[in-house]
């Protein structure tokens, strides 16, 4: 087991440090986005005899200049070592990037060195180029090419777009059931997805949670991912779905994660299930290099001296909104009652107030609204950090805040309230809750969870199937279509329909219900 590191192509001395010590060179991680002059020279010259591509291509953290590209060869993605049947060697992998699907206009090429280190995984990192265009990328090694995918960059500060699409997504249990909402949301082409945690699940894959009808396994997958290669393959697994692949190469995906990416209900070092924190920070590191390695994800995703990693970022879209991206698992502190923790609330809401976007979002994982006091793994269980969140909605400054969530396999819409123990008090924001894409089948539209959250009048809608949900985003209102899928576990090839529409007005804080 190995942990990994440094967020710059330049490393103090106690990152290489920790590299070194991790079995991860700062070699291997600037050649894995492609750094001048690191891929050729390293290259071993090897070719791949089966096609590497089986895992698909992605990208993610688009700004104003360009984006992260990822793709991960796997000729044989399900192999238990958790290698995807690459030999040990380095592979020189090629990209292109063009405004055109055929490659026609090319305005972007490099390389990358994909080296077993990091499970043959490169993330170029592309810049130069134009905001708000919509470009077209694939990658190649010896005579194989991959898919196409497409990524949008984003507009620049000082322009206000007319519209803005993104959907949000979260809960992707493999074995649960079909990915047929990813192949719907990728016929949806949005300008931008956000992925709101558990993108793997940890537990053991047996015949009682193994609902994907016709649906077969090897060996390896029959245990709780603990170790790297454990890791990685399950997020193999995942991500040999062909309707997330078609997602991921639909759009660029912004990924924070929740706890399954790790280990169930997890806090900070703290396992739910008593791991000794020596041993729990060790698995949380490897984890997190796992999902680095499977994930457009730029190198501020790696631990600096240790097994933390950054999640918590910001996205501008123009004028019109800032995404602030949080990490409500690894720095939340019970007995201090904060589930950002001290540098990330401040970070939070320092930005809140100085934004001049017109819409304020925050993309999360768990419920800040109000459900029941027993709820403690949501924001429920941390009233004093939520608190000072309203507080700061309801300043002036702080214009058209929305909340964007995943985490409890429903979708659920609801209002912000300034106080949630006065249900008089007056509404700051609104929040979106996804549902999820596989997790527990398929799921109903009403459920034993749903008098929890009915019974107050701020919560405007409870459906518990699968799906995602779809945004259009104006200067003048945010769209919300709660997007549904009828099954899940039978086969993939279920439809999708809107089971609700909301409507929240800039300047008018809260949902209303439009179908």
């Amino acid at each position: 087991m190995d942990a990994h590191a440094p967020d710059s192509p330049s490393l103090s001395p106690r990152r290489r440090s920790f590299l070194q010590l991790a079995g991860v060179s700062s070699a291997a991680l600037l050649a894995g986005v492609g750094m001048p002059g690191t891929a050729e020279a390293a290259w071993s010259g090897q070719r791949v005899r089966e096609d590497p591509f089986r895992l698909g291509v992605a990208s993610g953290e688009p700004d104003d200049n360009g984006f992260v590209l990822w793709t991960r060869l796997a000729p044989e993605p399900l192999a238990p070592d958790g290698h995807g049947g690459m030999p040990r060697a380095p592979f020189n992998v090629r990209w292109e990037v063009a405004e055109d699907e055929r490659f026609r206009r090319v305005v972007r090429r490099g390389h990358a060195l994909a080296l077993p280190d990091l499970a043959h995984a490169v993330h170029p990192h592309v810049r130069g180029l134009r905001p708000g265009r919509l470009y077209f990328y694939r990658f190649r090694t010896g005579h194989w090419i991959s898919p196409v995918g497409r990524v949008r960059t984003a507009p620049r500060a000082g322009t206000l777009p007319g519209s803005f699409t993104f959907a949000t997504a979260s809960c992707q249990a493999w074995y649960h059931g079909w990915f047929s909402a990813h192949r719907h949301l990728a016929a949806d082409a949005p300008d931008l997805v956000f992925f709101l945690g558990d993108y793997i699940y940890e537990y053991a894959i047996t015949a009682s949670n193994l609902w994907r009808q016709g649906a077969s396994l090897g060996e390896g997958h029959d245990r709780e991912t603990v170790t790297l290669a454990e890791y990685r393959l399950r997020y193999a697994l995942t991500k040999s779905d062909p309707d997330l692949q078609a997602a991921h190469a639909a759009a660029a995906f912004v990924i924070t994660p929740d706890d399954h990416e790790v280990q169930n209900n997890y806090a900070d070092e703290t396992s739910q299930y008593g791991i000794p924190p020596e041993d729990f920070r060790l698995r949380r590191a490897v984890a997190y290099r796992a999902l680095y390695e499977n994930a457009p994800l730029s190198l501020a995703a790696l631990p600096v001296g240790g097994p933390d990693a950054r999640y918590y970022r910001r996205l501008r879209i123009g004028d019109l909104a800032t995404f602030n991206v949080l990490d409500t698992r690894q720095h939340r502190a019970p007995e201090r009652g904060s589930i950002l923790g001290a540098s990330q609330e401040r970070w939070l809401l320092d930005g809140l107030r100085r934004s001049h976007t017109t819409w304020n979002v925050l993309a999360q994982q768990v419920a800040v609204m109000h459900v029941t006091d027993d709820r403690t793994d949501q924001w429920d269980g941390f009233p004093e950090a939520r608190q000072r969140l309203l507080d700061t909605f309801a300043e002036r400054s702080v214009s058209n805040p929305v909340v964007l969530t995943g985490d409890t396999h429903r979708a659920t819409a609801g209002d912000l309230l300034a106080d949630f123990r006065d249900p008089d008090s007056r509404v700051v924001g609104s929040e979106l809750i996804t549902t999820s894409i596989a997790s527990d089948g398929d799921g109903a539209d009403n459920d034993r969870y749903e008098p929890d959250w009915t019974q107050h009048p701020w919560v405007k809608f409870y459906n518990g199937r699968r799906g995602y949900t779809l945004c259009r985003m104006t200067p003048r209102e945010l769209t919300a279509d709660f997007r549904s899928v009828p099954w899940v576990q039978r086969d993939g090839s279920a439809p999708v329909s809107t089971l609700a529409r909301f409507v929240t007005e800039a300047g008018r804080p809260g949902l209303e219900k439009v179908n």
